[in-house]
């Protein structure tokens, strides 16, 4: 990486802390999305090569970065789709194979843990995953025992580690080749979402709510230290970026207000809460419209959080109510993005950067994401009207944030990151060992996380 780009990633990524930060900076972030869709259409790929090879994500985000070298932040690509493939996945249904190669991948909505297993949930997770939901889930293990599903069980850790391997080198060319940093790192589902969406699926949950509200509560709070370690472990160790939380079943009409503060928001804010402990930023996707609960995001400390406000929702009526304790991103509506033009693009930026963004702490953006179907030549006038009208101070130069130290006790205290078999019980297993201990306790625990963490990659 030469010395310009090293220095241009550098101050991209100062200027998206600070603005998280509600800090001043210099200017507005240019395309800081959470995901850019667009990039992936723009290329010229179909939805199937892009989820289907890792080489062409990285030619997606090389295009886009050529050809609009303006931009601060850059995220193509969400699923690939081999590692699903090598357990079976069923709750995607995946272009090119289950539908049009052309066509977005699908949610399976389902019941995938009965209404009778919370307990073994809250008491045994590992039983759980194992004994009940797994063989639900990855159809490769539904013959347990049979070589097919050892072989599963190999390919599935293999494609973790390769799509590990893969993501790392997609970051990396942005970084050194562009200059253009993450918008984030690591994702985690909050405890309610994990049931609603993967586990009891949205039927059930509901069902729940009224026939087994404790069942409900002693499973969120059971999933919280698990699901922060496994989050925590797939996150930037440097602490740079925000950690992705998509809110999925937060949102009017899902819940009422009584049901969010009884159900979602408790365990919502132990995480949340304990990320931050950590040292970490979060960036949380309030998908649909979360007006009637986004107060609750007051009670966070100041320039801890980036929340994207959905299309559903009013961004300015979000600033004047939560913008003085979170970052905000969004406020272009994706039908603009798409059906709208250059100059209908340039009003609302400039309206936008005149109102909502004039202090501050606005990434403009869709509803968290550039949709797939922009007009290149409105994403263009979003670029050049940011640009214009984004600008605060000049003289303004944000500085790289030094990453904070983490507690004692690791991310979650008092709750170690979870392993299987405790290495205790291999040290008696082996009767001892000769050498440094440490040194092969270290390893066998590191793998053993890494494993539980394989386990937990698939509540999505």
């Amino acid at each position: 990486m030469s010395d310009q780009v090293a220095q241009l990633f550098e101050e991209r990524l100062a200027r998206y802390q600070a603005t998280i930060a509600l800090e001043p900076t210099d200017r507005m972030i240019v395309a800081g999305s959470g995901s850019n869709y667009f990039a992936e259409i723009y290329a010229g790929y179909s939805r199937q090569e892009i989820m289907y090879d890792m080489n062409k994500w990285i030619a997606a985000e090389s295009k886009f970065a050529e050809d609009f070298p303006e931009i601060d932040l850059l995220r193509a690509g969400r699923i690939w789709g081999p590692m699903f493939e090598s357990v079976g996945f069923k709750l995607y249904k995946l272009p090119g194979r289950d539908i049009s190669l052309d066509t977005d991948f699908q949610f399976v909505e389902g019941e995938w843990m009965k209404a009778d297993e919370y307990d073994v949930l809250i008491n045994n997770p590992v039983e759980f995953m194992m004994e009940y939901r797994l063989p639900r889930v990855l159809g490769e293990f539904k013959e347990k025992g049979s070589v097919r599903s050892y072989m599963a069980f190999l390919k599935g850790g293999m494609a973790f580690a390769l799509m590990g391997q893969l993501m790392r080198e997609k970051a990396l060319n942005l970084e050194k080749k562009y200059g253009i940093p993450q918008p984030f790192q690591g994702a985690m589902l909050t405890p309610f979402d994990a049931l609603a969406d993967g586990y009891r699926g949205l039927q059930g949950i509901m069902i729940d709510l009224f026939e087994r509200p404790d069942k409900v509560l002693a499973a969120c709070e059971a999933l919280i230290p698990d699901l922060v370690n496994c989050a925590v472990a797939v996150a930037d160790p440097l602490k740079r970026y925000p950690i992705f939380m998509p809110l999925h079943r937060g949102n009017h009409p899902f819940l009422s207000p009584r049901q969010f503060e009884t159900f979602y928001w408790p365990s919502l804010y132990k995480v949340i809460s304990l990320l931050i402990e950590a040292g970490y930023t979060v960036r949380a996707y309030l998908e649909g419209d979360w007006t009637p609960n986004w107060h609750h995001w007051n009670k966070f400390p100041k320039g801890k959080i980036l929340c994207d406000v959905d299309n559903k929702a009013d961004i300015a009526k979000a600033k004047k109510e939560i913008g003085g304790t979170v970052c905000l991103a969004g406020g272009i509506p994706d039908r603009m993005f798409i059906f709208g033009t250059p100059e209908e693009i340039r009003a609302r930026v400039k309206e936008l950067c005149e109102t909502a963004g004039k202090d501050g702490g606005l990434i403009l953006n869709g509803g968290c994401a550039i949709p797939y179907l922009t007009k290149p030549e409105n994403f263009r006038a979003f670029i050049d009207a940011t640009l214009e009208y984004g600008r605060y101070d000049d003289t303004i130069k944000p500085k790289l944030k030094k990453p904070p130290a983490t507690p004692a006790g690791g991310p979650v205290l008092g709750h170690p990151p979870r392993v299987i078999t405790p290495w205790e019980v291999r040290l008696q297993e082996l009767g001892g060992v000769m050498g440094d201990e440490k040194m092969i306790k270290d390893v066998w625990e590191m793998l053993e996380r890494r494993a539980f963490v394989w386990l937990h990659f698939w509540d999505w």
